[in-house]
């Protein structure tokens, strides 16, 4: 689907707040509601708009410790790919994993309470995955930018 520039800017201000009325929205872009309303149909209806989602503050529910882990499969296999790509879905600590090119075959970002809740993620669920033949863990010292929205 072609976005047109009414389109980009209905996008961006639904990723800015998601709960504004389509009354506020079209005020924003000079339409009328009904417009706003079938504009956004269409952009949910073509999967533009995937979800609406609460952003939820890290520190407020004891997941501030984020660690970015690199982890190598013991071969590349389809097998081993597709367990793998299927485990890791149920590990509720990571929130984003990236099959990737390079040294390492995914990256994953984690978000546990602090480091002794890391160890225990790692030992008792990453590493006790089969196939894993190494990982490689960062862990962040501050948060620079975490933006949300995609720019349309």
């Amino acid at each position: 689907m072609k976005l047109d520039a009414t389109d980009k800017k209905l996008l961006n201000l639904l990723q800015s707040d998601s709960k504004r009325t389509n009354k506020q929205l079209a005020s924003l872009l000079n339409l009328s509601v009904t417009a706003v309303y079938e504009r956004i149909k269409k952009l949910e209806k073509d999967g533009t708009i995937k979800q609406y989602v609460a952003l939820v503050d890290k520190n407020k529910v004891d997941k501030s410790f984020l660690v970015i882990c690199h982890v190598r499969l013991s071969q590349h296999s389809k097998e081993y790919v597709t367990y793998f790509e299927k485990e890791v879905l149920k590990l509720e600590e990571v929130v984003e994993c990236f099959h990737v090119s390079g040294d390492y075959d995914y990256i994953l970002k984690i978000y546990v309470k602090d480091m002794e809740s890391y160890r225990e993620f790692m030992i008792s669920k990453l590493t006790a995955l089969k196939h894993i033949g190494s990982t490689h863990s960062i862990f962040t010292i501050g948060e620079v930018k975490n933006a949300t929205a995609l720019p349309v």
